[in-house]
């Protein structure tokens, strides 16, 4: 082979490893903090990688990591921020004190289920009322649980004052400032904890939805449930900003395609779901569940519940948010439309 020749076969063989230099897909590393077999991970997330996967003809992949195994459940956000994952999902108020317009969902009779909460979350931020709080990163959807409802062990509550004393893990100090204005002692740790926590007597209860005591087998440890729907944890699944300027247009076409209302209410489907199945499960325990509907118009729980609304608007108009009440009206707008779309 003469010199010009060998020439000729490097050039192509240079001009081949960079096309396939080109056309290698870039990885994304997700972290959140439920357990890898769940429902919740299978459904909604792994189902959202293989949908970005696809939409982008295999240029991304997306790693997940589950089960706290990257971040864990209340440094997820802040590890999107800088870069340790490129994607993070978790729950606003697992970092308190940064979210507070968007937890206004979380108050007492803004959603009655989990797809009526991601439709009112992801309507709110489309519309602009959360203001600056995710400037710091690329938000791709929002979402909810279901109400959440009080558990515990070995106490039967029927009214506000059972609780009186008891040691009750709190998703939020939203929900704390509830459940401390009925009289417990509101504790807060990330949910893969609480099973633990709850075993060696750490806790006499909890605070949360059906979807929840299934998920963390909680339902193994608690055997009287209060349906009393006096809360709702939102959730973001967002994405660190200089991962996202990185990416060719393309790719971030496939993104945008898998983000917003669609994957919201994907998402509040999973987890209505999971809380028939939470529910069913502690039915067929035999466990005793006390049902309080409209809590809002009911004698026993209605008044700390209302004192709790109030002293949450009013705190965040204190610390100058005086737009809190517009919000927390455009939520329970937001409620009426999404219960139409959603029922």
């Amino acid at each position: 082979m003469n010199i010009r020749s060998r020439i000729c076969v490097l050039t192509a063989a240079a001009a081949l490893l960079t096309a396939g230099a080109s056309q290698a897909a870039t990885t994304l590393r997700m972290s959140h903090f439920w357990p890898g077999p769940s429902a919740i991970n299978q459904q909604i997330f792994e189902a959202w990688a293989q949908r970005v996967e696809e939409a982008s003809n295999g240029e991304l992949r997306v790693q997940n990591f589950p089960s706290q195994t990257l971040s864990k459940a209340d440094d997820t956000y802040d590890a999107t921020v800088k870069g340790i994952t490129d994607i993070g999902v978790t729950a606003q108020g697992y970092t308190a004190g940064r979210f507070p317009l968007s937890q206004i969902v979380e108050l007492p009779g803004v959603a009655e289920s989990a797809p009526e909460g991601a439709c009112i979350m992801q309507t709110l931020y489309d519309d602009g009322h959360f203001g600056d709080e995710y400037r710091d990163t690329h938000v791709l959807f929002m979402f909810t649980t279901g109400p959440g409802y009080i558990h515990t062990r070995e106490t039967d509550v029927q009214t506000p004052a059972d609780l009186q004393g008891l040691r009750i893990r709190r998703p939020t100090a939203v929900a704390g400032g509830l459940l401390e204005g009925m009289g417990a002692r509101p504790i807060g740790m990330p949910a893969p904890d609480i099973y633990t926590a709850m075993q060696r007597g750490v806790l006499d209860g909890l605070s949360f939805p059906w979807e929840g005591m299934k998920v963390f087998r909680l339902n193994e440890l608690a055997h009287y449930h209060t349906q009393v729907p006096f809360y709702t944890l939102v959730f973001v699944a967002t994405m660190n900003k200089n991962t996202w300027e990185r990416l060719s247009p393309e790719q971030q076409a496939a993104i945008d395609a898998n983000s917003g209302m669609a994957w919201a209410r994907n998402a509040g489907e999973v987890f209505a779901g999971l809380d028939t199945a939470g529910r069913q499960e502690a039915e067929a325990a035999g466990d005793t569940i006390r049902v309080i509907d409209h809590p809002l118009d009911n004698p026993d729980w209605q008044s700390p519940l209302k004192q709790g609304i109030e002293n949450y608007l009013s705190g965040l108009e204190s610390r100058g948010l005086d737009q809190a009440r517009e919000v927390y009206q455009a939520a329970l707008a937001a409620k009426q439309d999404c219960a139409a779309e959603t029922s």
